[in-house]
C-alpha cells in the first residue's frame, strides 16, 4: 500500500491530525501538510509528538519521525571541558527574559541553510510564549546575549525546538541550565526532535515512536508547572 500525506485545511478543527504511526518512512516522519499555526493546534500536535517544520515558500509541514531523539533529565552528560566552562561563571543566564531575542538568534543561527524559522513561526512561539506554553533560556556575556534555546512545556514534557551559540559552549550552558529547571519542575522529558552529534554528547538518545508517545500519553496528563520565572538559576555542574 502506498503511504499518502494528510491535507489539512486551516477551517478544520485544531485536533485534525492523523495517527502519528501514519507518518511516512522517507521522508522519515512526514505526517501532514496544512493547517495554521494557531495555539490550539500547535499544542494538540505537540502533545501527540507532532511538530511544524517547513521552510519559506512551502506549506506548513508536519512530522512525527521514528526513531525520536529525547534527554531525560538523570542522564544529561556534562564533559569534563563543559564543567570547567560552568566552574568559571563566564556567561550568566536567564530565564524568559528575552524570548524573542532566543528565536531571533536561532533564526540567524541557521540562515547558512535556509532557516525553517520563517516570519510566521516566530509570531506563532511568541504566542505560545505569550500565552505560558513556550519558554526561553538565555545565556549571556558582558550583558550581550551569546547563546540560548527555546521551547514548549505541556505537563512533564519539554519539547525542545532550537538552540545558539555564539560562543564556545553557550548553548550548552543553556541546556546544564533547562535540566536544571526540568528537574525543580519534575519534567521528566525533553524532546529533542532529530538526533544530533551535538545532543548526543550531551546525552540525548533514540527512542521509538511508540515508546515517545507512551511517555506523552502519561507525562501530558500533569499539570504544567508554574515556576519557570521562580526557577533558580544554576551555573555550576549538576552532580
Amino acid at each position: 500500500m502506498t503511504a499518502t500525506l494528510h491535507w489539512i485545511k486551516t477551517t478544520d478543527p485544531p485536533d485534525h491530525f492523523p495517527d502519528p504511526n501514519q507518518a511516512l518512512i522517507e521522508p522519515d516522519g512526514l505526517l501532514a501538510v496544512g493547517g495554521d499555526l494557531s495555539v490550539e493546534r500547535l499544542l494538540v500536535a505537540y502533545r501527540h509528538g507532532i511538530f511544524p517544520w517547513y521552510q519559506d515558500g512551502q506549506p506548513i509541514l508536519w512530522w512525527s519521525p521514528d526513531p525520536r531523539a529525547v534527554l531525560f533529565p538523570a542522564e544529561l552528560h556534562v564533559s569534563r571541558s563543559l564543567r570547567r566552562t560552568l566552574r568559571n561563571n563566564r556567561f550568566t543566564v536567564s530565564i524568559d527574559q528575552d524570548f524573542a531575542g532566543v528565536i531571533a538568534g536561532c533564526a540567524r543561527g541557521r540562515s547558512d541553510t535556509g532557516t525553517w524559522i520563517t516570519v510566521d513561526m516566530e509570531h506563532a512561539y511568541q504566542q505560545l510564549h505569550d500565552t505560558g506554553h513556550a519558554h526561553a533560556v538565555e545565556v549571556w556575556r558582558d550583558e550581550q546575549m551569546v547563546g540560548g534555546l527555546y521551547g514548549i512545556n505541556i505537563g512533564r514534557v519539554f519539547f525542545g525546538e532550537s538552540m545558539f551559540s555564539r560562543q564556545t559552549d553557550a548553548s550548552k550552558v543553556a541546556l546544564v541550565q533547562l535540566i536544571h529547571i526540568c528537574r525543580e519542575l519534575c519534567i521528566d522529558l525533553v524532546d529533542c526532535q532529530i538526533a544530533s552529534t551535538h545532543l548526543a554528547s550531551l546525552g540525548s538518545r533514540q527512542i521509538s515512536r511508540t515508546e515517545f508517545l507512551k511517555h506523552l500519553n502519561r507525562s501530558t496528563q500533569f499539570p504544567s508547572p508554574t515556576g519557570w520565572a521562580r526557577a533558580k538559576l544554576e551555573t555550576r555542574p549538576l552532580a
